[in-house]
């Protein structure tokens, strides 16, 4: 019924109750802004120790997700990120970018799980996976990398707004906000655009 909390740890007991015993998570951030790489992070939880508040991470707020991400790190069996750069997005497009960034997360885990769960994206990778739409609100373990990923690449879009302060890279995060188009309009691209996404704002590209 409408309303009822949602279960985040059905998907897991069913693979469970199957014969899994380690569970992977997998997710990505940043596949619609304007600049800086994609990022994708894949986790095994424990989970008979499960962390509360742990969500799809566009629904907590930063200060909720930056305290969530130490205690994923802390409590992870094991954990991989991965950022895609803009230069890679440019040549093989967003998805394969995604995909790869995905794959080589599964591949660099140090303890191979027995089957991961994907917020959405169907891969065919050296483990099995299971693709959930709308899983990173659906399952406690891609919640979990969607936090992991979604605090990484923030940290990074930072990083990048001390090198190029002009854009507001800190305040969203490359997506295509009016002041971050204004920006491009104005000052042109800077090396982390994907030029591939900013044809319609920038003369001559």
């Amino acid at each position: 019924m409408k309303g009822e909390p949602i279960d985040t740890l059905k998907f897991e007991r069913e693979l469970l109750s199957g014969g899994a015993r380690l569970i992977g998570g997998m997710d990505e951030a940043g596949r619609g802004p304007l600049a800086g790489p994609v990022v994708a992070a894949a986790v095994i939880m424990p989970l008979d120790d499960v962390i509360e508040g742990v969500d799809d991470s566009k629904k907590l707020t930063e200060k909720k997700r930056e305290k969530l991400f130490d205690l994923i790190v802390q409590k992870a069996i094991a954990y991989k990120i991965v950022a895609i750069d803009e230069k890679t997005i440019d040549e093989i497009n967003i998805l394969n970018a995604t995909k790869k960034a995905m794959t080589e997360c599964v591949s660099g885990l140090s303890v191979k799980p027995d089957i991961v769960l994907v917020d959405a994206v169907k891969l065919a990778l050296e483990v099995p996976t299971k693709a959930i739409i709308k899983g990173d609100a659906l399952s406690y373990s891609i919640g979990a990398a969607s936090i992991l990923a979604k605090v990484y690449r923030d940290r990074l879009m930072e990083e990048y707004d001390r090198l190029y302060p002009w854009y507001g890279f800190a305040k969203h995060k490359g997506y295509g906000t009016k002041d971050h188009i204004d920006a491009i309009r104005v000052m042109g691209p800077c090396p982390i655009h994907r030029r591939t996404f900013i044809t319609h704002f920038v003369d001559n590209e």
